[in-house]
């Protein structure tokens, strides 16, 4: 025996560098509010400390897996013997009889084989981790690096992932759950095999009964609880496109092992509660545009009317929550309802619930289709209220800047990044329409002119290099001589135009480069009405040089970066460009306030909160955009299908992508604090008036007739 432990213990590891042992940690990302909302790993793991674990858990743990862990040296002979007689009874290899202590040394440092040779490495290994550590660090160590199952690492990720809680709030059968889980984490998952958690849960109570450790009645009662689990299956669900962002920022500068491995601590400019305000807001727009223009077959089926097979689109069980939209299965249809099945819950809607789209529910569903809903309400017993929607294939994006930093806020990049990866919000180029037209009013103002001045809305033939040009009005109506201020708010297209021409097409896209427009523009007219491609992250990104008095502030997703052990490795203060003058920035805002209060987006007027913006239709009703601000944020939401086709009839910046924009920037606004109105326009004792081109001063102000349809 001597000689076996000398022999065995020869290339032992050095247990004493244990103590600076660091296990595959996940790199989380926090918001704006220090708030975990995503990470990254190849094995989703939280360290914690000693501390952090509950005493329910700890005595769990200990005991059904060692109750003379504070006892014994690392073994313990007895147990040993008993496990050989067995084994050898069975004729089986040595397995079992492991302390806390020797399946640490086994899941740091040696194979999953069952053998003699192993079961004696893993003895002498435990001896020395209990010579040179005490048993809180043991416990520590053991608590942070044992497999739960599902991919899950350690206690405290355990209980984020099966209850949706921080560790230290355990209850007392939640705690003997995960306790259970060690032994066999695939053959006692409480999601896969329910029955079977159940009984090796009460297991575990019935021995912290024997141990001591509860009383009779709380074991009893604890038994009597039934499994309440809330998986948190994806931590990026959230902002996943925001996430992505950050992921590949992260990877190309430090490396996809260090980002995946290294645990680095990432407080990102995200704040989660605009973030769910964003996603909210995103779809339930698109589901109104749904509705207005009825049923469309759906998106998609896996039978013709016959039995239903597997479903396979499995749907994270975080996404089954009030409000949100997810896929759910067909299971059966009848005249007067169909049952639907989405992951472990079961929904139903009746004959009621599709009126809007004009079909019986035999004419709408077979058993196997795949159905888009929205989740109204959950019940126990895995019960769902859902809402029938549809899902065209209509496409969102919706981003969000602090005017000040430029820290994006929020970010969608789609309707399901489950489905679709590419962000519409980054890197989707998609004409922008009248929502440019503030670049061209910008050049004018800057070089002179005044909101009051007037301008001939009037037919007018527009001579180019590749021909003639005659620009129509959206509503193919002309209002004679305007101001330039209402020009803008009722986005009339040849004023536009006239400006233009008259300043001269490379003089508007050098004012466009100046907003940080790096996209090719091509210098001819239509431009100034929007025939150019654009990111909503640029576009946006440019409006909100006006709030912020002529200042443009880069955006960025990254505050801070820290190590494993808290070293900054980067750290990023707002970095500022100067655009225009803050007369012309305080002018255009107050342009883009007339938007709002009388033109084309007169329907936010209803927030009740100082803001402005700019609505944009591209032809065909391709696109729809509205970009808008108050004085401290600005967000921009366009809406549209991936192949560019059209939304429909009327379709209008107003009317598709402006109530999005409404609906996230009711929440948004009451979150920055008092409201504040806007800064007034300074004196400014050189005003150059523009006479040329149809431009005359002074008018009277000459308000049209406020209109919400909408702007070509």
């Amino acid at each position: 025996m001597a000689g076996l432990v000398l022999a065995y213990s020869a290339d032992l590891p050095q247990i004493h560098d244990l103590g600076h042992y660091r296990p595959i940690s996940n790199t989380v990302l926090y918001d704006d509010e220090g708030r975990a909302f995503g990470s990254f790993a190849l094995q989703r793991r939280t360290i914690v400390q000693y501390e952090d674990y509950p005493k329910v858990l700890y005595d769990a743990v200990l005991s059904i897996e060692d109750k003379n862990f504070e006892k014994h040296s690392g073994f313990e002979v007895w147990r040993m013997l008993i496990a050989a007689g067995h084994d050898l009874r069975s004729r089986g290899n040595v397995q079992g009889a492991s302390t806390l202590t020797m399946q640490l040394a086994r899941n740091l440092f040696l194979s999953p084989e069952r053998s003699c040779k192993r079961k004696l490495r893993e003895i002498l290994l435990a001896v020395q981790i209990e010579r040179h550590f005490t048993k809180a660090q043991i416990f520590t160590l053991y608590a942070n690096q044992i497999y739960l199952g599902h991919g899950v690492y350690g206690f405290a990720t355990g209980a984020e992932y099966y209850f949706g809680k921080a560790v230290k709030d355990l209850t007392l059968e939640e705690a003997a759950m995960l306790a259970a889980l060690p032994k066999a984490p695939n053959n006692y998952s409480p999601i896969r095999s329910p029955d079977r958690a159940l009984r090796r849960r009460n297991l575990v109570l019935d021995a912290m009964v024997a141990a001591g450790k509860i009383s009779v009645m709380e074991g009893a009662a604890a038994k009597k609880a039934p499994l309440r689990l809330q998986i948190h299956d994806d931590p990026n669900s959230l902002a996943p496109y925001f996430v992505e962002e950050v992921r590949q920022y992260l990877e190309k500068k430090y490396g996809s092992e260090q980002v995946h491995e290294a645990g680095l601590k990432v407080y990102t400019s995200l704040n989660m509660d605009l973030q769910r305000a964003a996603n909210s807001a995103v779809l339930n727009g698109l589901a109104d545009y749904e509705r207005r223009h009825g049923w469309r077959p759906p998106l998609q089926s896996q039978s013709n009317c016959s039995s239903s097979e597997r479903y396979s689109n499995s749907v994270p069980s975080e996404a089954i929550k009030p409000g949100n939209y997810v896929h759910a299965e067909v299971m059966s249809v009848s005249p007067a309802s169909a049952l639907l099945r989405i992951d472990q819950y079961k929904a139903s809607i009746g004959a009621n619930d599709v009126l809007w789209t004009n079909r019986t529910l035999p004419q709408l569903l077979c058993a196997g289709d795949i159905v888009y809903v929205k989740i109204i309400s959950t019940t126990p017993g895995f019960k769902a209220q859902v809402r029938f929607e549809e899902d065209s294939g209509a496409q969102g994006a919706l981003l969000a800047i602090d005017n000040a930093s430029g820290e994006v806020k929020a970010m969608v990049g789609g309707r399901d990044f489950n489905q679709s990866k590419f962000n519409r919000a980054t890197q989707a180029l998609r004409q922008v329409g009248s929502s440019f037209k503030p670049y061209v009013y910008t050049a004018a103002i800057d070089q002179g002119a005044t909101p009051e001045d007037e301008i001939l809305d009037a037919p007018a033939t527009f001579f180019t290099s590749s021909g003639s040009y005659s620009p129509h009005n959206y509503d193919e109506r002309f209002e004679g001589e305007i101001t330039l201020r209402h020009a803008l708010a009722e986005s009339r297209n040849i004023p536009a135009v006239k400006l233009a021409q008259h300043l001269g097409m490379k003089t508007v896209i050098g004012y466009a480069r100046r907003f940080g427009i790096r996209e090719r523009i091509p210098a001819y007219l239509p431009v100034a009405l929007g025939a150019v491609e654009l990111t909503l992250q640029e576009h946006t990104s440019a409006f909100s040089v006006f709030p912020n008095d002529g200042m443009r502030a880069i955006p960025h997703y990254i505050v801070k970066v820290t190590d494993y052990d808290g070293r900054i490795l980067e750290q990023n203060d707002p970095a500022v460009q100067d655009v225009v003058s803050q007369h012309t920035a305080r002018t255009m805002t107050s342009m883009l306030r007339e938007v709002v209060l009388h033109g084309t987006g007169v329907a936010a007027a209803r927030l009740k909160y100082p803001v402005a913006g700019k609505t944009g239709t591209t032809n065909d009703f391709t696109d729809a955009w509205f970009i808008g601000f108050s004085p401290s944020i600005t967000c921009g939401v366009w809406v549209g299908f991936d192949m560019k086709k059209t939304l429909g009839d009327k379709e209008t910046g107003a009317r598709a992508a402006l109530p999005i924009w409404m609906d996230f920037m009711a929440t948004a606004l009451p979150q920055q604090g008092p409201s504040r109105d806007f800064l007034p326009i300074p004196e400014e004792t050189n005003q150059v008036l523009a006479k040329e081109a149809g431009i005359v001063s002074p008018p009277p102000p000459a308000v049209g007739k406020p209109r919400s349809e909408g702007d070509r």
